[in-house]
């Protein structure tokens, strides 16, 4: 029978989850395990969006939620894992946390679950390892979160498919809540705001023009460059003007040349206005979901 988890932090307006895990994935140069010996639940999200405070799930309703020692504070929020069971294999993408999960067991959601194994099952053998190329659906993604100003700042990083290391607003640092906001305590001023996402692989995007919107997700034409080398620029189409038509006038048989320029492309900066980039890696990269898996 699946479960039914809707467990929010009402001061936050969060999902609540593992605000007292360890962080248990930063081992240098580890390699990327493969689970074993590990297990697959089913269970439904119910009215929530997942202690990753993601306005909605998936389109394709493929996630999946983890215990805490693989939640780590939300530091896996929106990354994606490879799970196979008895029917096959499917990607889902890291949404939620289960606080009663062990290590190694998945809470997948129904439509996942039954990608790989029989519903009647309830709990399938799994194995697992996290996506370090995963493709996101869609490009980058901000959402400024309720009560912010320009005092207080909290931000949501969508779309960015890997663990993110990062997150700087007009070059101020912040620091992530497990309920997977990014943090200014003092606030960034009143914007717009130039936000630089970068990820533990050393991939970085630059977007521009973010708005102090609150509860509003603004989208981007910034991805991260996940599994590509070099670097990448991506700008906003660009509106064209219409030129100015020849005046007439009265005075003279001759049509009159406007002394006006013609109006070209707009270069006015656009909330999807972005930069990406590869940086060289600061620190090895690692696989959350299943780093412990020997």
């Amino acid at each position: 029978m699946a479960r039914r988890r809707r467990c929010r932090d009402p001061r936050l307006g969060a999902g609540c989850g593992a605000r007292a895990a360890e962080l248990r994935f930063g081992l240098r140069g580890a390699p990327v395990h493969i689970g074993q010996n590990r297990q697959g639940d089913l269970y439904d999200l119910g009215s929530g969006t997942g202690n990753c405070s993601f306005p909605s799930a998936p389109a394709d309703d493929l996630f999946v939620a983890l215990g805490p020692d693989q939640y780590s504070n939300g530091a896996a929020c929106g990354t994606y894992l490879d799970v196979t069971g008895p029917k096959g294999k499917v990607r889902v993408k890291v949404l939620d946390s289960c606080p009663e999960c062990g290590t190694g067991h998945l809470d997948l959601s129904r439509t996942a679950f039954k990608k790989i194994g029989a519903e009647v099952d309830g709990i399938i053998p799994i194995t697992y390892k996290t996506v370090t190329t995963a493709t996101a659906p869609g490009p980058i993604s901000v959402r400024v979160k309720e009560g912010s100003s320009q005092y207080w700042l909290a931000v949501l990083i969508d779309n960015h498919a890997t663990q993110l290391k990062s997150v700087t607003v007009n070059g101020k640092t912040t620091h992530r809540e497990d309920y997977n906001y990014w943090i200014i305590d003092s606030g960034a001023g009143s914007g717009p705001f130039k936000i630089k996402v970068t990820d533990v692989y050393g991939h970085s995007a630059t977007v521009s023009g973010i708005k102090l919107s609150p509860e509003v997700t603004q989208k981007t034409t910034a991805r991260l460059a996940t599994g590509t080398s070099g670097a990448a620029t991506t700008t906003a189409a660009k509106k064209k003007a219409a030129a100015p038509k020849p005046a007439t006038t009265s005075a003279s048989p001759s049509p009159a040349v406007s002394s006006a320029a013609p109006a070209l492309e707009s270069t006015e900066a656009a909330p999807d206005t972005a930069v990406a980039t590869e940086e060289a890696p600061s620190e090895a990269s690692v696989d959350l979901a299943a780093s412990s898996c020997k």
